[in-house]
Order: C-alpha cells, then structure tokens, then sequence
C-alpha cells in the first residue's frame, strides 16, 4: 500500500491513543511513533503542547499538517487510506452513517461515560449533550443489533474506534457485556490489524516498564 510521506504518531500505550494505533494498523500504515512517557509529563512538555495544547494523546503529524482529536484523526487517516477501504466515499449512501457513529462517540459516549464513572449526574436533558446514560448506551447497542458490523456487511473505521472502546468500557464494568456487545467486541477484535496493535502496544509497555 502506498505510503503518505512524514506520518508521526504521538502516543502512550495506555492512552485512548491505542485506538489510533489500531486504526493504523487496519489501514495498513506506516507510520512513526512518537512515545510519550506520562511519568515524566512528557505530554506536558513545551515542545509536545506546541503540537497539542491539550497535554493530550493521540495526535499524528502528516506531510506537516497536525491532527489531534480521536474522531478527527480516523476521520483523516481513514479518507487519507481510501483504497484501504474502511471510510465510505463523500458520495456513499453509507458515509452519513458512518460519520454519525464516529462523532456519537465523542459528542455523546464519551461524556456519558465520564459522569457515570465520576458518579456525576447529567445535565438537565434539554441541556446535556447526551441526554442521559442509559439512553446513550442503548443507542449504540441498537446500532450493533442488526450486525455484524455499524454498516451492516461493511467493515468500517467506526468499527475498530466502537471496538477498541466497547472492549474498554466493558472491561471496567462501565457498560454491561450483553451477548450482542461480546460478539461484536470479539469480532473486532479478530482482526489482524486490531491483534497487531494489541501485540505491538503490549510490547511497548514491557519496553517502557509499565503495569501490565
């Protein structure tokens, strides 16, 4: 597969940037990490939050174009690797779907998640951007339902972004693993792309000394 020229990877393998990393490897990239070690607040260093004033990963340098934000940067690799075939063409009846699941997961997962695990009632609904949690998660999981994939018969980046996290929220019990959700976690994470990101991330945390 061809390679765009000067892709940089900023990462930490225990981060939500092991999304991005298997992202990648789905794509087929090759790519440069960057390795930032959080126990020295590397992420916090002035020449990272020049990249990123957030302090936060992941984020990828193209061709000297920097990207950060999980669902800008699938987005961007996945339109950027369009012969691998995971994000559907501008003109795709599918492409309205698959950008609605990515965005859900940051506009509207992602804040339900954090108040649930911060023991953090919602707004008032009129005012929350996710309604409530229950209604957030049944969502997803009514998406999921009809399977195997968010679109159906097609494997998309949206899968390996509701993948990887499905498969870390429900491993802190933050999301009940009903069947369909098992299922569709273990089909994900099948993949070989999804298995090289998980051998390749597990590598780099034995490399740095981190808790397993």
């Amino acid at each position: 597969m061809q390679t765009p020229s000067d892709l940089v990877f900023f990462h930490n393998p225990h981060s939500r940037a092991c999304m991005t990393r298997a992202l990648l490897e789905e794509l087929g990239a090759q790519y440069e990490p960057c390795v930032l070690d959080f126990r020295n607040s590397e992420q916090l260093s002035p020449d990272y939050l020049a990249i990123n004033p957030m302090g936060k990963v992941p984020a990828i340098r193209h061709d000297g174009v920097v990207v950060t934000e999980t669902v800008a940067i699938f987005i961007y690799l996945a339109d950027l690797y369009r012969e691998a075939g995971l994000a559907p063409a501008l003109d795709d009846s599918d492409r309205g779907t698959y950008l609605r699941w990515l965005v859900f997961y940051a506009a509207c997962f992602e804040p339900a998640i954090g108040d649930k695990a911060q023991k953090r009632e919602p707004a008032p609904r009129m005012q929350s951007a996710y309604a409530d949690y229950a209604t957030t998660v049944k969502a997803i999981a009514d998406a999921l339902a009809p399977g195997p994939w968010l679109l159906g018969e097609r494997f998309s980046a949206a899968d390996v972004l509701w993948g990887s996290a499905l498969r870390w929220v429900t491993g802190f019990g933050m999301v009940e693993t009903t069947p369909a959700i098992a299922g569709y976690i273990q089909r994900v994470m099948s993949r070989p792309g999804m298995q090289r990101a998980l051998q390749l991330d597990e590598a780099l945390v034995a490399e740095m000394g981190l808790p397993t």
